[in-house]
């Protein structure tokens, strides 16, 4: 039994002068790497961080911004609540007071205005019973005179004379009030 072997390409099965060459070829590479492109692009990985730390800083800083801003919010709110409800209590103090005042004043001048129109009652009714009673009283007269006049022999006589004179003195009042 005989064994062959298989040849291998050259990549898998390398020469040393193979393995020189590639190594110094990776080292060249690295060398030029490290000189012109190693910077750079740490600069660049650290200018990266660098951007993102602040990103991350401004953003807890916008939080923590607005978290103030929000309770600096809550408490004006609570601040304004408590504002309109004492204004608004004011308010309701001074509406009662003036409908309080306006009642009184109303009251006051309702009472006034009672007191007048009964005055003005009273005097029209003493002056009406003043009148009535000079009126009984010229009546009184024109019937004396009347009686005087003439000599009445019953009482028969006398009761409708008088009767007579009342019946003509009311039929004659109202004809001179027209």
């Amino acid at each position: 039994m005989k064994i062959t072997l298989i040849e291998l390409p050259p990549l898998v099965n390398p020469e040393v002068g193979l393995i020189f060459w590639m190594t110094l070829s990776f080292v060249a590479v690295l060398l030029i790497l490290k000189k012109f492109a190693w910077k750079p692009i740490m600069s660049s990985l650290q200018d990266r961080e660098d951007s993102i730390e602040k990103s991350l800083q401004e953003a807890e800083n916008a939080r923590a911004e607005m978290a103030r801003l929000t309770n600096q919010n809550e408490q004006l709110l609570a601040e304004a609540r408590t504002e309109r409800e004492k204004i608004l209590g004011e308010a309701r103090q001074m509406k009662d007071k003036i409908i309080g005042e306006a009642k009184g004043a109303a009251d006051e001048e309702a009472k006034k205005l009672i007191a007048r129109a009964n005055d003005e009652i009273n005097k029209q009714k003493l002056a009406a019973i003043d009148e009535l009673k000079k009126e009984v009283a010229g009546y009184s007269l024109a019937i004396a005179e009347k009686l005087v006049g003439k000599q009445m022999e019953s009482s028969e006589a006398q009761q409708k004379l008088i009767a007579d004179q009342l019946a003509e003195l009311t039929k004659a009042k109202p004809q001179q009030a027209n």
